[in-house]
């Protein structure tokens, strides 16, 4: 049984520095009026690169005192009754015109857990993103390539606290996806479709683990009131073999009926099989996610979130399941106020409740030696960021 630290992100971008306009009077008229001031550019921008960035720190208080200090199965806010950073990062890009590139560099508890069973994780723990992109010419050109380290298509969050709805990240996001992938990735829109083919190490690997290659699916489709988003990737992700193989199908589909509402439903189903012959095994995983944001006004939101996933032999999140049973599913719901105090900065105060069935083990530490079926936090995070306009 293993266990499996996963990754995505949504890149931050803004438009290129204005050309200026210079005019020429004809003779004999009078002299030309000076030339034009150039346009300013957008804030945070210099010589065509975009700089942005996020500082991001939280208190949790658990209600059942963990002697390790840890709150059970969460991602990044891990830290129990106490202050923690959970990252303090820098991106710089440039949109492809037609060559681009991105970098996402940072400090904390979220890149350690990003790049916690890489190969190469120690020398790129810090590089959450560094890709080169390829645009062809063209305003009609839909298509972009892009190559090196990038966050995975999947999910319905990403690894961003500012950029989601709630602070603690769902147990799909940490438990049944990956984080990022080393390779390629094409992508093609054209109106309301996008479709994207990817060819990658495998699951947040910068070295391969094998000599297999994952293969990464994308159809997504955009409208006014609905988005609706999947993936799906296959490929041999057992260490020092090709053979069994791992596949993920993961769809998001998001609503917007009104201006200040919006809501998600977000599923996955993994497996992994390895060995063969009389020791082949096949590991399950799967889940569904549940949320609805409410913007109250422009600096106030509220967002419930529900989720059951079942991780049934323990393979993603380690779980040790009952002698000669399946583990018992997870449960969590969690209910967030978020309150933007101006453009750049916001403060979350987030109450979120996880539980088990009543079937032993239980899986949430209680105190030095205990043991609970279920666990309740109560979390500040503030989220501190910067970028173009």
């Amino acid at each position: 049984m293993y266990t499996r630290l996963k990754c995505v992100l949504i890149p931050l971008t803004a438009a290129l520095v204005a050309a200026s306009a210079f005019g020429q009077a004809p003779a004999p008229a009078p002299a030309p009026a000076p030339a034009a001031a150039p346009a300013p550019a957008p804030p945070w921008s210099v010589g065509g690169i975009d700089f942005s960035g996020l500082v991001d720190g939280y208190y949790t208080w658990n209600a059942n005192h963990p002697a390790s200090g840890t709150n059970g199965l969460y991602n990044f806010d891990t830290a129990a009754n106490q202050f923690s950073l959970n990252m303090a990062k820098l991106t710089m890009s440039h949109a492809a015109d037609p060559i681009g590139f991105q970098v996402d560099f940072g400090f904390g508890h979220a890149f350690d857990m990003i790049n916690g069973i890489d190969n190469n994780g120690l020398r790129t723990k810090n590089i959450e993103q560094a890709y080169v992109s390829w645009k062809p010419k063209g305003k009609d050109s839909g298509f972009q390539m892009d190559f090196g380290k990038f966050v995975t298509s999947a999910g319905a969050e990403v690894i961003e606290s500012n950029a989601n709805w709630n602070y603690s990240r769902s147990l799909l996001f940490s438990w049944a996806i990956p984080y990022y992938h080393m390779g390629l990735r094409m992508t093609e829109t054209k109106g309301h479709f996008t479709g994207g083919f990817q060819l990658v190490n495998g699951w947040n690997e910068v070295e391969d683990v094998n000599s297999g290659k994952t293969l990464g699916f994308v159809g997504n489709f955009t409208s006014k009131k609905i988005a609706w988003n999947n993936n799906y990737y296959t490929g041999p992700e057992n260490p020092g073999t090709n053979t069994g193989w791992r596949n993920l199908y993961d769809t998001t589909l998001l609503f917007t009926p009104a201006d200040k509402f919006n809501a998600y439903v977000n599923f996955d189903y993994g497996q992994n099989k390895s060995g063969s012959g009389p020791s082949e095994f096949t590991a399950k995983w799967y889940g569904v996610a549940l949320a609805g944001k409410f913007q109250l006004n422009d600096h106030n939101a509220i967002t419930p979130r529900y989720e059951w996933f079942k991780d049934r032999d323990g393979f993603e999140t380690g779980l040790a399941c009952k002698t000669g049973k399946e583990c018992d599913p997870l449960q969590e719901f969690t209910l967030t106020y978020e309150h933007k105090w101006t453009q750049g900065l916001l403060a979350r105060l987030e109450y979120r409740h996880d539980w088990n069935a009543v079937e032993q083990p239980f899986y949430f530490q209680r105190g030095s030696t205990g043991s609970s079926k279920h666990q309740d936090t109560l979390a500040v995070g503030i989220v501190a960021f910067f970028g173009p306009k």
